[in-house]
């Protein structure tokens, strides 16, 4: 079973459930087949400077992802649940690149969500 956890802050107008559902979806089709767990956050422009504080460019990033291991492959804990990390979005970058693109809000959240799964699954862009 693949567990999606879904924070926000109040203010922002994202509805978990869908989010859930679709980035399970797109893990299982993945190859993540076993226990797995993810975490979402959707946060403000303050928070997500705040957690990419440590990055080297300084600036504010639309999607950030955090793995529990800096290893090759995926560490199974004692408790037999995979561990893939967590993906933080910044909601008002999100909105203004919806603007930006013509999409909906919710779908640019969900593309970074999807974005920032793929760096959790080790999928990282091209260099």
């Amino acid at each position: 079973m693949i567990r999606v956890s879904v924070t926000k802050q109040s203010n922002y107008p994202v509805s978990s459930a869908p989010i859930k559902k679709k980035l399970a979806d797109f893990l299982a089709k993945s190859g993540i087949v076993s226990d797995a767990e993810v975490s979402v956050a959707i946060v403000g422009e303050a928070k997500m400077m705040e957690v990419g504080k440590y990055l080297k460019d300084k600036k504010l990033h639309n999607v950030l992802s955090f793995t529990p291991t800096e290893v090759k492959g995926f560490v199974y804990p004692p408790d037999g649940t995979l561990h893939l990390g967590e993906i933080v979005v910044c909601y008002p970058v999100a909105v203004e690149e919806s603007k930006e693109e013509n999409v909906l809000i919710a779908e640019r959240v969900y593309e970074l969500i999807e974005h920032g799964a793929m760096h959790l699954l080790g999928i990282h862009h091209a260099e």
